[in-house]
């Protein structure tokens, strides 16, 4: 299992330690310190398309509008931490935020 977040986000920690509570313990990618592999952009960007892009961050509201204009694949290049998070990677399959749906799939 993949995990792609940020260490200084709520929502991130929560989803991390139920998930080490539950025994798994995921490779953390934090998408300010590690960036995002062009090949994982791309896989997340498939998976989400422009629903990747977290508009309501402090970074997406900090971005000039030409840069809020790119694809989502350039975006996230370019700006990682607009990335909706935490985006979770099982099996194959990716995952977006930690509701009910995302903790019912990996925790059962």
């Amino acid at each position: 299992m993949r995990f792609f977040g940020l260490k200084t986000c709520d929502t991130c920690r929560k989803a991390l330690a139920a998930l080490r509570e539950a025994g798994i313990t995921p490779e953390v990618t934090d998408v300010r310190a590690d960036g995002l592999a062009t090949a994982d952009i791309a896989a997340i960007v498939a998976a989400f398309g422009d629903r990747a892009v977290n508009r309501a961050s402090a970074t997406w509201r900090g971005l000039p509008e030409e840069a809020r204009a790119l694809p989502a694949t350039e975006l996230l290049a370019a700006h990682p931490t607009v990335m909706k998070r935490p985006v979770i990677e099982a099996e194959g399959r990716f995952y977006l935020g930690w509701g009910a749906d995302v903790q019912a799939a990996l925790l059962g």
